[in-house]
C-alpha cells in the first residue's frame, strides 16, 4: 500500500507506517493542483487540516482507499464525494482532548490575569502593576457549554482550581454530570450565572451564532468569553461590541469566522484580548497520539481488518452485508425522525429500546442499533459514525435495549421505541429488497419511504384542518408532493398527518401552521 502525507506529521508516524511495510511519501505544503496530478498513484492519504481534499482531488484519486485526518474534524474533506466513491474517511476523535482542555485553561489565565499584555509592557520597559489587576478563579462559577470529551477535561480542571462548574449540554444525563461534579442548567441560566463562559460544541446550523448579541446582554457585567471549539459558535461583531462597552471584561479566542482573521478585524485590535492562532491541539503529544491513530487505522485496512474510526462507511460482514445495508439506512431515518419528534435539540435522551424480528434477529444487529443512534444525534453532535454512536450515546447517559422476537406480516420487522423521560415516540418499519419503509408511528399506521423533506403533525380530526394547511402552505409557496393521515380508531379524535413537501418550510410556516384551528403541532424534518 502506498501512502501520501501532504500536511507536517511526526516522523514517529511515518517510521510506524514503514515498519509495517508500507510505502510513504510525505510531500507538505503541496496545492490543490499538485495534489490532483499525484492522487492516483497512491492507496492512502494523510492529511491534517492544512490540506483541503476536495470533489476534485477525491474524483483524481483512481486507487485511493482511505484518507485519514490525523484530528478530530473532517470539514476540510468531501465527505460526499469520498463516500460515494466508496473511500473510508477516518479520523481520531479524542486524540486531542486534553490538549485543547489545558489551551483553554491557558487562555482563561491569560486573559483573566492579563498575562499577555503585561508581558508585553514589561519587554517594552514599563512597570505598570496598578494597570494589570486580574480576576481570581477559586469561587468563580465557570459556564461550560458541551460536556463532550474537551468540555469533560475542562471541567475537570475547574474543579481542581476550585471553580463553581456549571454546564449546558441537552445530550448529557443528570446523572453523567453528576459524575464529574457538574451542575446541568440551562442555557439561559449558564449565561445568565456565569463570570467565565467557555464553549465545547461542535459548529451546525444550531450553534452557529449561540453566543450573539442577545446571550451577550444577558450576561453577567464584566464576563469572561472563551472560545477553542469553532469560529462563528461566538459571533465576532457582538463580542466586539460587548468588549468595547465593557459588558465583556475579556475575551480568548483560539478560533475564528475566518482563518486566518483578517488582519483588520477589529477584535484584534482590541487590549482585553488574547488571541493564539487555532492551537488546542498543538502539543507534541497530541500530534502523535492523533498520528499514530491514523497510522493504525492504515496499517489495520492494510492487514484486511475493519477501520476503528471510520467517518463515513461501516464494517460489515461480507455474508450479512446485503440484508443488513438497507436496515441501516431504515434505522439511520427513523433516528432522524425521533429527533425531530422529540425535539431532541432541547431534551436529553434517556432511553432508546430496539426490537428485531423475523430473520433480522439472527443478524448481527449492533449496526443497525449504531445507524439508529447516529440519526438520532447527528444533528447534536459533529462527525458521529457508525462507530463511535454507540459510545457516544452511553457516555451521555442514555439507556440502550435490545430485544428480538417473532413476526408473522413480514419476513422481518425493525421497532424502535425512544423516550426523553417525559415523551417517547415508537417507530416501526420494514424493508422489500433494497426498498425500506416506515410502516408506524406510534400507534398510526402510515406506510411510507423516508426521504426528502417531511412536516409531522398531529391535527384534531374534524372537517377543514387538513384543508386549511394547504391554503397556508400554498400561500407560503410550498407545494405538497404527497400526504398520509394515519388515522386511529373510527372518526374524531388526534389523528396524524404527514405532508411530503418539496421545499423544506422555515421556522415561520411551523409556528402558523399550529395556530391554525385544529393542528396541535408540527415539526419538520428532512430523511
Amino acid at each position: 500500500m502506498k501512502v501520501l502525507i501532504t500536511d507536517p506529521i511526526p516522523n514517529e508516524v511515518v517510521e510506524k507506517l514503514k515498519s509495517e511495510g508500507l510505502e510513504v511519501d510525505v510531500k507538505t505544503g503541496i496545492s490543490e493542483e499538485e495534489l490532483i496530478s499525484i492522487i492516483p498513484e497512491y492507496d492512502a492519504l494523510i492529511v491534517r487540516s492544512g490540506t483541503k481534499v476536495t470533489k476534485k482531488v477525491i474524483d483524481a484519486a483512481k486507487n485511493l482507499k482511505i484518507i485519514g485526518r490525523a484530528g478530530v474534524g473532517v470539514d476540510n474533506i468531501d465527505l460526499v464525494a469520498a463516500t460515494q466513491k466508496g473511500i473510508i474517511v477516518a479520523n481520531a476523535p479524542g486524540g486531542n482532548s486534553v490538549s485543547t482542555a489545558e489551551h483553554t485553561l491557558a487562555l482563561i489565565l491569560s486573559v483573566a490575569r492579563k498575562i499577555p499584555q503585561a508581558d508585553r509592557s514589561v519587554k517594552e520597559g514599563k512597570w505598570e502593576r496598578k494597570k494589570f489587576v486580574g480576576m481570581e478563579l477559586r469561587n468563580k462559577t465557570i459556564g461550560v457549554i458541551g460536556l463532550g470529551k474537551v468540555g469533560y477535561e475542562v471541567a475537570k480542571r475547574a474543579r481542581a482550581l476550585e471553580m463553581n462548574v456549571i454546564a449546558y449540554d441537552p445530550y448529557i444525563s443528570e446523572e453523567r454530570a453528576k459524575q464529574i461534579g457538574v451542575k446541568l442548567v440551562s442555557l439561559e441560566d449558564l449565561i445568565k450565572n456565569s463570570d467565565i463562559i467557555t464553549v465545547h460544541v461542535p459548529k451546525t446550523k444550531e450553534t452557529e451564532n449561540l453566543i450573539d448579541e442577545k446571550a451577550i446582554s444577558m450576561m453577567k457585567d464584566r464576563v469572561y468569553i472563551i472560545n477553542c471549539a469553532r469560529g462563528g459558535i461566538v459571533n465576532e461583531k457582538a463580542l466586539y461590541e460587548g468588549l468595547k462597552s465593557g459588558k465583556v471584561a475579556g475575551a480568548a479566542l483560539d478560533v475564528y469566522e475566518k482563518e486566518p482573521p483578517d488582519p483588520n478585524n477589529p477584535i484584534l485590535k482590541l487590549e482585553n484580548v488574547v488571541t493564539t492562532p487555532h492551537l488546542g491541539a498543538s502539543t507534541k503529544e497530541a500530534q502523535l497520539s492523533v498520528g499514530m491513530t491514523i497510522a493504525n487505522e492504515i496499517i489495520n485496512l492494510a492487514k484486511g481488518l475493519p477501520v476503528k474510526n471510520a467517518v463515513n462507511l461501516p464494517s460489515v460482514e461480507v455474508r450479512e452485508y446485503e440484508y443488513i445495508m438497507p436496515y441501516l439506512k431504515l434505522a439511520e431515518k427513523m433516528g432522524k425522525l425521533a429527533a425531530a419528534r422529540l425535539k431532541v435539540a432541547k431534551r436529553a435522551i434517556e432511553k432508546v429500546r430496539i426490537t428485531f424480528r423475523g430473520k433480522l434477529a439472527d443478524m448481527n444487529t449492533e449496526y443497525i442499533t449504531r445507524a439508529l443512534l447516529k440519526g438520532l444525534l447527528q444533528g447534536i453532535v459533529s462527525n458521529i459514525n457508525l462507530v463511535s454512536a454507540l459510545p457516544v450515546a452511553k457516555e451521555r447517559g442514555i439507556e440502550i435495549e435490545q430485544a428480538t422476537g417473532d413476526v408473522s406480516t413480514y419476513e422481518s420487522l425493525l421497532e424502535a421505541e425512544i423516550s426523553d423521560g417525559e415523551k417517547s415516540i415508537k417507530l416501526t418499519g420494514t424493508c422489500f429488497g433494497n426498498e425500506y419503509r416506515i410502516t408506524n408511528i406510534d400507534k398510526y399506521k402510515v406506510d411510507f419511504v423516508p426521504e426528502g423533506h417531511y412536516i409531522i403533525s398531529l391535527h384534531e380530526d374534524k372537517p377543514g384542518v387538513i384543508g386549511r394547511v394547504g391554503t397556508l402552505l400554498g400561500s407560503y409557496g410550498i407545494n405538497i408532493a404527497g400526504m398520509i393521515v394515519g388515522r386511529y380508531g373510527g372518526r374524531g379524535g388526534i389523528q396524524l398527518m404527514l405532508l411530503r413537501v418539496d421545499d423544506p418550510p422555515n421556522d415561520k410556516v411551523l409556528e402558523d401552521m399550529v395556530k391554525l384551528d385544529g393542528i396541535i403541532d408540527a415539526v419538520y424534518v428532512y430523511l
